[in-house]
């Protein structure tokens, strides 16, 4: 181009137009990228718009459908009302509710807590506290095996026959009756019923007449069956006696009543036989069943109260209940012992209470409290003087009657759901949810047998008994069998060398569900058991083998105990009631 003045004008620079050009096409690239980055932002956020949306209705749906369960729960308990039965209340019920049910069996019971026993009988249509299967302890926990915790600032002597109105306790008379029952699990883990009370008063007296109790009679001896000449066979079939059907067996094999039968092992040599005697109704779950030394009494354990029963007529002759506890909730008595005298019944509760009451004038003598948890097992020694008792708050307490006072406190690492004391009082032998039998030394405290793995019981112990030899030892678990131990003289664990003497010599298999009582006659010759298969079976203490299975009850049978003085024994069961039988030798007939 021509300028006049200037002459020719420049072309315009070619490399600024580049430039601009580039950055223009970069802008607009950009400008591309960003609208994706946009519209992927927008997709994501509409996407977790529809999750939360969907979350929330996943929320709406589960409280809906809570809703429905409790409303469905509500019929169902008013159902159950109307027909007059008693329903399991929602912290009984075994599920994680307000709080877990007791015995025993098992809900998350937790280790050493309370509730250890709730809920075994659920499954049965049954009401009130049964046993449940605790939550295993962890492997790795190491702590120490006792923590002797002496109650009173010097050591007491040797546990000696008091001089006191509490007479002797005859050799062999010991009779282990039961603390726990999974239920149930619950047959299982306070709880707002009873918990924190204060120490009750005189219980207002249930009848004005007096028990008289005469002197024991002699017990009839029941053989054993002769030793096969061929040694027992572990897990042979016919232990197995829930397994044979009395319609296939011969008349020589059952005996049959109106509401129950019993099957005789055809493998065996039958030598005993079996009769109802007393059927007792309580209103609740009958937790334990406990004869008096003298064989006169039995007495039961249910809710609120301890029932005592004439075994001759199968009348009710005391009821001992405290008037002073709120009467709002469910308070179980879990464990029933007469004093060796039969003056005395020492009662353990729910309320983490040991009561023990004067029979003749149905008052309260003490009131013991220091237990945290439930408490599930209590037993006197041969003296009448000490008691010892077991709770889920991990300890077993020794407490002198006479003075009303704790002596010792045995802490171990899980919760106590049985004790025993050796018919000469020298021991205390307690099961424990930690697979555990140990057994104590009532003149120092010390710790003498732990009997465990790898004989020992897979699962936790729900009960313990004394032979009348005093050395051996039997214990139920939920694991279904029942062990026989034999306990060294002196027993074997020194203080700090950890020996361990004791050993599993008999393993009685054939309960198809929890054992969760054992004990053993008078004379030594039958162990017998309860089970949450609602059977009571008695064994060969020699052989191992099973010579009868006893069907009747309709529930959980928590507790067994036999009369220390006749061919006696006492169950107790989820199913509301108690029954007196009697075994005698087979006839042939």
């Amino acid at each position: 181009m021509y300028n006049a003045h200037r002459g020719m004008v420049p072309a315009p620079n070619s490399r600024l137009t580049e430039l601009l050009e580039q950055i223009r096409q970069e802008f607009e690239n950009q400008s591309r990228s960003t609208g994706e980055f946009e519209h992927q932002l927008t997709g994501q956020l509409q996407e977790m718009e529809m999750i939360r949306q969907k979350v929330y209705q996943l929320e709406q749906a589960q409280i809906k459908m809570k809703q429905d369960y409790e409303a469905e729960i509500r019929i169902l308990r008013h159902e159950l009302e109307a027909r007059g039965i008693q329903p399991i209340p929602s912290h009984l019920s075994g599920h994680q509710q307000p709080h877990a049910a007791p015995s025993q069996a098992p809900p998350n019971i937790g280790h050493g807590q309370n509730n250890l026993f709730g809920g075994i009988m659920a499954n049965q249509g049954g009401s009130g506290p049964g046993l449940a299967p605790p939550v295993p302890a962890p492997q790795d926990q190491q702590q120490p095996q006792h923590n002797l915790q002496p109650a009173a600032s010097t050591a007491p002597g040797p546990l000696q026959p008091a001089q006191s109105s509490y007479g002797g306790y005859q050799h062999g008379a010991a009779v282990n009756g039961y603390g726990p029952p999974p239920p149930t699990a619950s047959p299982g883990p306070g709880k707002g019923r009873g918990g924190g009370r204060a120490p009750p008063g005189p219980a207002t007296p249930q009848q004005n007449h007096q028990l008289a109790y005469p002197p024991p009679t002699a017990s009839p001896q029941i053989p054993r069956p002769t030793p096969p000449v061929q040694p027992a066979v572990r897990e042979r079939p016919g232990n197995f006696l829930a397994n044979w059907n009395p319609d296939d067996l011969p008349a020589s094999q059952k005996r049959e009543g109106p509401d129950w039968y019993a099957v005789f092992n055809p493998e065996v040599q039958r030598v005993l036989d079996v009769e109802l005697v007393h059927h007792l109704v309580h209103d609740s779950v009958v937790c334990c069943v406990r004869f008096s030394r003298d064989g006169k009494y039995v007495a039961t354990g249910c809710n609120r109260s301890a029932q005592i029963f004439d075994v001759q007529t199968g009348a009710n002759v005391a009821t001992l209940q405290d008037e002073t506890v709120d009467k709002d909730g469910d308070l179980y008595i879990r464990s029933v012992c007469f004093s060796p005298d039969g003056k005395y019944l020492a009662t353990g509760a729910e309320d983490k209470q040991i009561r023990i009451w004067d029979i003749a004038t149905r008052t309260i003598k003490h009131v013991f409290t220091g237990h945290e948890q439930d408490i599930y097992s209590l037993d006197f020694a041969l003296s009448g003087r000490y008691i010892a008792s077991g709770s889920g708050d991990k300890t077993v307490r020794l407490w002198d009657v006479v003075e009303g006072k704790l002596v010792y406190t045995l802490s171990i690492e899980d919760g106590v759901t049985t004790v025993a004391m050796s018919p000469d009082g020298h021991y205390v032998a307690a099961g424990s949810l930690d697979k555990s039998v140990r057994v104590w030394d009532t003149t120092t405290g010390y710790l003498v047998e732990r009997l465990e793995s790898p004989d020992g019981h897979k699962d936790s112990v729900y009960s313990v008994a004394f032979a009348p030899n005093g050395r051996d030892l039997v214990s139920g678990s939920l694991d279904k069998t029942i062990k026989m131990w034999e306990l060294t003289a002196p027993r074997g664990l020194l203080p700090g060398t950890g020996v361990k003497g004791g050993k599993c010599v008999r393993t009685f298999e054939g309960h198809k569900d929890f054992v969760l009582s054992v004990c053993l006659t008078p004379d030594g010759n039958w162990v017998m058991s309860g089970s949450k298969d609602r059977g009571v079976q008695f064994w060969d203490p020699v052989t191992g083998n099973a010579q009868m299975m006893l069907q009747g009850h309709k529930n959980s049978v928590i507790s067994v105990a036999p009369s220390p003085t006749n061919n006696l024994f006492a169950t107790g069961s989820g199913d509301m009631k108690a029954r007196i039988w009697r075994y005698t030798t087979y006839t042939g007939r």
